[in-house]
């Protein structure tokens, strides 16, 4: 708890400078006080700060979840909110810590959609308490309904055939952004529990998928072997927790034979990629430009693509996410079991001697924007893999050190290590001395 003493010591010394330094004009209510003076204005200040502070404690306290939806479960349209506000008395008082003022009104739109959203949402939470009654074509006969009824309050125009199977894709693609973040959660949890995955599909790939509804939706998935699914998380989750991570590392690097069916979609767009990528190489069209990106991309994409196993082209996004940290992957590979570490090895094995291969085969950042190959942006850097080694090394050697196996993957990835190096510090010398011509031309011109 703070005490008296050290708020008057702030509210007289500290806080002038403080906030003269942001930029705010502040007027501290004790004038002249000595330090055994404490006058009302400042006993006034130091129970409102108390009051904030046990509601803080108390909100931080209470860690049951919150079951029942807030009021306003949209995101407001705050600009025309905040431009009607007015002051409620003429003449304000300076002194007084709060302010009434007039004028808050949510729009005629704002209104119509929370109220949607309240009504579908209780309607799916009663209905989602017994899935037997509940099926497939009853869930998508509500779902249409309030996507379309979203779509006329905002009048937004999807512009696709009802009948089409794909309608409420397309609905959610177009509409999906305006649920609320409670309703998209049930939506989520429906859609897994009816095992409809083209539409767990799309709520993933439009971004619906709440940062904190990631670890649950992973558990399920992996729960139902949707390797493509998984692969998807990867690539568009905001964060991955450690949680995450370890149960994507120990999926993929030891599959059940039952998770191998949803893996065949996930080769295919490699596939797809890498042909499209020698299609574009070969189009005499093209600039020079998107020639030369299109036969680098080919070459990365045929890196990638070749000698790996359905589950290793999983791992891929894994490896080349941005969102993987360093710490919290080496926490990961420490509790993989002696199994997956080989496994582990074995495929960064595979990415070193691709490396030492084709040296050539670098990133091709422009590929995806240029050309359309995404693919390019999900392939494993060198530094990435050699760290990921490194790291695992570090943190399981003395375990590994007593299996066979291990000692003869060593061998063979030693070998190229090896080779790599001696690579990269003939690539510095090289580096060095073109930087060096290059001062020395500065200097001759000069």
């Amino acid at each position: 708890m703070v005490s008296l003493s050290s708020l008057f010591v702030f509210f007289t010394t500290q806080a002038p400078n403080y906030y003269s330094h942001l930029g705010f004009r502040f007027a501290p209510p004790i004038s002249r006080v000595s330090a055994l003076q404490v006058d009302f204005e400042f006993l006034i200040y130091y129970f409102t700060i108390m009051t904030l502070l046990e509601v803080i404690t108390k909100a931080a306290a209470n860690l049951e979840p919150v079951s029942a939806q807030v009021d306003h479960p949209i995101i407001l349209s705050a600009d025309d909110i905040f431009l009607n506000l007015k002051p409620k008395l003429e003449n304000p008082s300076a002194t007084s810590l709060v302010n009434s003022v007039a004028g808050w009104e949510i729009s005629q739109t704002d209104t119509q959609l929370i109220d949607t959203c309240k009504k579908f949402y209780v309607k799916l939470k009663r209905n989602l308490k017994d899935t037997n009654k509940f099926d497939k074509d009853e869930f998508i006969g509500i779902l249409n309904p309030f996507l379309e009824k979203i779509s006329v309050n905002v009048l937004m125009s999807v512009g696709f055939d009802k009948s089409d199977s794909g309608y409420t894709r397309v609905l959610i693609e177009k509409i999906g952004f305006l649920m609320s973040r409670d309703v998209a959660g049930l939506v989520l949890e429906a859609c897994v529990r009816l095992r409809i995955w083209e539409l767990v599909e799309a709520l993933i790939l439009y971004g619906l998928v709440d940062h904190s509804g990631y670890s649950d939706l992973v558990m399920k998935l992996v729960a139902e072997k949707r390797s493509d699914l998984l692969s998807l998380c990867i690539k568009h989750s905001p964060d991955l927790g450690s949680s995450e991570l370890l149960c994507f590392l120990k999926y993929f690097l030891c599959p059940h034979r039952d998770a191998y069916a949803s893996m065949v979609s996930v080769r295919k767009e490699w596939e797809s990629q890498a042909l499209l990528a020698i299609e574009k190489a070969r189009d005499e069209k093209l600039s020079r430009k998107k020639l030369r990106v299109a036969k680098e991309a080919s070459i990365l994409l045929m890196v990638a693509h070749d000698g790996f196993s359905a589950s290793e082209l999983c791992l891929h996004y894994l490896l080349a996410s941005s969102n993987v940290d360093e710490m919290i992957l080496s926490y990961s590979i420490s509790k993989l079991n002696v199994k997956e570490m080989m496994s582990l090895i074995r495929y960064l094995g595979k990415w070193m001697k691709k490396f030492e291969r084709f040296p050539h085969a670098g990133p091709c950042p422009e590929a995806s924007c240029m050309l359309g190959l995404m693919a390019c942006d999900w392939v494993p850097r060198l530094e990435v893999v050699v760290k990921c080694l490194g790291v695992m090394l570090d943190e399981n050697f003395s375990s590994l050190v007593l299996h066979p196996e291990f000692h003869e993957e060593l061998r063979s990835i030693e070998g190229v290590v090896g080779t790599l190096a001696i690579e990269s510090r003939l690539c510095c010398s090289m580096a060095t001395a073109i930087k060096n011509l290059g001062v020395d031309d500065e200097c001759v011109q000069n």
